[in-house]
């Protein structure tokens, strides 16, 4: 259990935001807890390598550059694995998820502009047969993928950063956004691999990934886990058909519920008349169920339509790529091996 190893809690615990811009960051976190900073090093590699982050970088806010797109199909069984493949196979698609529902299988698709990402849309329409739902988010109000790795639930952590709104990254920051984006180099001094290809000072870097974090651009730059192989087992997205009238106000009453990792709004579609999203995270179903009605309570939802919708097969998890990488630039890789394979992920109380 991670609760029981204090060194790897910490490490990944700690450092989920404000991971330090220092010439050397691991000696910067030996210092908390009297190790060196090789120590340190070989411990966030053996953890990276068991699975449970998948990088040291940057989480940009939606609206920060590229293009986004939550999709979903409705995939008979028999079909489901087969469909799931041809959706993998798309090279901007970093979550790809069977989900409880007849609308079952759940992806998100990024690309460097809307374009990219319909073609890749419609490759998969085209391959598999089968429609697919388009569900732009059309307002983000909570996004928070970093929580209490210590605690049972997710209900214990305090609110986040709400109302997101950022400014674009420009074209010329680009470069640096592609490196924060794919993460670190597990290496004593990371960043200096960044300056010497960049061209630039740690200085210049560290004040750029500050006017990011700032702005809003940048949610954080951290350690992100894998929550799944670090014991939250359990993920249900709650999905909420609200008149218009209400949708700020119970987004925001989401937003600054504990229980909530995701909240936004998103596009409607045929047959699928949902516009506010919530996402609950949980080391069980049963404390996951617990958190989702408190905050239907607590926002008074009670008596809108809704859907929980219980992650199952988890088929691909990896990084966004909304920023072309820098060439020649060697990096920490996102991938490990249970990020691309089929996965159960269906907990029980």
């Amino acid at each position: 259990m991670l609760q029981a190893d204090s060194t790897a809690l910490a490490l990944l615990n700690q450092w989920q935001r404000g991971f330090p811009l220092v010439d050397e960051p691991f000696a910067a976190i030996g210092e908390t807890l009297a190790l060196s900073g090789k120590q340190v090093l070989d411990r966030y590699r053996h953890l990276h390598n068991s699975g449970a982050f998948s990088r040291i970088g940057g989480v940009f806010a939606p609206g920060a550059g590229g293009a986004s797109l939550l999709a979903a199909m409705a995939v008979p069984a028999h079909m489901l694995e087969r469909v799931a493949a041809i959706v993998s196979a798309q090279p901007g698609v970093n979550h790809n998820y069977e989900r409880e529902h007849e609308v079952n299988l759940w992806f998100v698709v990024t690309g460097r502009d809307a374009w990219e990402v319909e073609q890749q849309l419609q490759r998969i329409e085209a391959a598999s047969g089968l429609r697919t739902l388009r569900l732009p988010m059309l307002h983000a109000f909570r996004i928070d993928t970093a929580f209490d790795l210590g605690a049972v639930s997710h209900d214990r952590q305090s609110s986040g950063r709400t109302r997101i709104a950022a400014a674009p990254i420009a074209m010329d920051e680009e470069p640096l956004a592609a490196l924060v984006e794919q993460g670190i180099e597990l290496c004593e001094r990371p960043f200096d691999v960044w300056a010497r290809h960049l061209g630039c000072t740690l200085d210049v870097i560290r004040q750029q990934i500050a006017q990011w974090t700032d702005s809003g651009a940048l949610s954080r730059f951290g350690v992100v886990v894998r929550h799944h192989e670090v014991g939250f087992r359990a993920n249900a997205m709650v999905v909420f058909q609200v008149p218009a009238h209400r949708i700020d106000a119970c987004g925001d009453v989401l937003a600054h519920f504990p229980g909530a990792t995701l909240v936004y709004q998103r596009a409607t579609a045929e047959g699928w008349p949902f516009n506010l999203y919530c996402m609950v995270h949980g080391r069980d179903r049963f404390s996951v169920l617990q958190t989702i009605a408190a905050a239907i309570r607590h926002a008074a939802l009670d008596n809108v339509p809704s859907r929980i919708l219980f992650s199952r097969t988890r088929f691909k998890q990896t990084g966004a790529r909304r920023f072309a990488p820098h060439p020649q630039v060697p990096h920490l890789s996102t991938t490990t091996p249970t990020e691309t394979s089929k996965e159960n992920e269906h907990a029980h109380s």
